[in-house]
């Protein structure tokens, strides 16, 4: 199963997030597949991150918990669709470990990383069942939300 490229990207469906950073692809990556890196960076602060399980294989489990600045937890589940190391992560929280039907499926993720120069061209794409979904997404701050976290990202992967 290969899921879209980034020349794919539907508008009225899909969000993204395009940036050149100056940190190689191989630390990128590493921020994305290590457990601990991933709390680190994962959502814009003042959130933060409280646990995270990852198998980072096609049907291994993409499991985060988020806590807003006053305490409350959101637990996203969802497992691995491809996975190209240094190039290319796709996960979903419309499926759950053991390839299971999630009951309320938001979104597929695709990031993916271009060596460029010294650093990497980033892109993520968040794709939405519907034109609702979208709109959800990008009113609860997918711009600015990814693009701090990607900030976050950038200042960790400077100091591994």
């Amino acid at each position: 199963m290969t899921a879209p490229k980034h020349s794919h990207v539907d508008p009225k469906l899909d969000l993204v997030l395009e940036r050149i950073v100056d940190v190689p692809p191989e630390l990128v990556w590493a921020a994305w597949t290590n457990p601990e890196h991933l709390k680190e960076w994962f959502t814009p602060r003042p959130w933060t991150v409280s646990e995270v399980e990852l198998d980072v294989r096609p049907g291994g489990i993409f499991r985060t918990v988020m806590c807003s600045p006053e305490g409350k937890e959101f637990p996203n589940v969802g497992i691995y669709l491809e996975v190209v190391p240094n190039k290319r992560l796709v996960f979903t929280d419309a499926l759950l470990p053991g390839y299971r039907p999630a009951p309320n499926p938001f979104m597929t993720a695709i990031v993916t990383l271009e060596a460029h120069g010294k650093g990497t061209r980033y892109v993520a794409t968040a794709l939405h069942r519907d034109e609702a979904a979208r709109e959800q997404h990008e009113k609860m701050g997918f711009h600015d939300g990814w693009g701090k976290a990607l900030d976050q990202l950038v200042a960790l992967a400077k100091k591994l």
